[in-house]
């Protein structure tokens, strides 16, 4: 993180513990774009992007004003890692796992359009994507299941497959692609 910004350490440390609002503001807006672009490069939106810069830009200012901040870096730099971990932390949650799961699924339509969306549509899809499950080989389910449901990494589904972490994650994506192949076939039958 470059420090062009017209101020040096002592003064932005100064200006935290102070609030002084043009330090602040300053410190806001050169980070926040570096924040935003890798949030957006690994996964994430606007809404995202915003929500993590301002958690982590509180973070920031609570632990400089409690002398947590150690003076051997730059605030940018230190607001930037503290963003970039908390984004890090949420990827690895099952919080993100449940909507990548549900992304993932999107052809499967679990849930029916905003205006459609009824009890019976959605047991119907269910059915639909049990049967399409049902319909798949052992290997499939198993590593599926271990990374959807069991939260397992890959490192530890090749462990209990006997393959390797990289052949774990081609078969996940061909158990994947089986799927979705099974139960728009099944819909189309129904």
């Amino acid at each position: 993180m470059g420090d062009n910004i017209g101020y040096n350490q002592d003064q932005i440390i100064k200006g935290f513990k102070q609030n002084d609002s043009s330090i602040l503001r300053t410190i806001y807006s050169n980070t926040y774009p570096k924040v935003r672009s890798h949030i957006l490069k690994n996964n994430g939106d606007e809404d995202q992007a915003k929500d993590v810069f301002q958690e982590a830009f509180v973070v920031c200012w609570r632990n400089i004003k409690d002398s947590k901040f150690s003076n051997t870096g730059s605030v940018e730099g230190y607001l930037y890692t503290i963003a970039k971990n908390k984004w890090t932390d949420y990827l690895r949650s099952a919080t993100y796992k449940k909507t990548v799961v549900k992304s993932k699924l999107t052809n499967l339509q679990i849930v029916a359009d905003n205006d459609l969306a009824d009890e019976d549509v959605a047991q119907e899809n269910i059915e639909v994507l049990k049967q399409a499950l049902s319909k798949l080989g052992e290997q499939c389910k198993t590593l599926l299941k271990q990374f959807y449901y069991e939260r397992k990494s890959m490192n530890e589904i090749s462990e209990t497959l006997n393959i390797t972490p990289a052949s774990a994650r081609n078969q996940k994506y061909r158990c994947m692609e089986k799927l979705k192949a099974l139960s728009l076939d099944l819909k189309k039958h129904e």
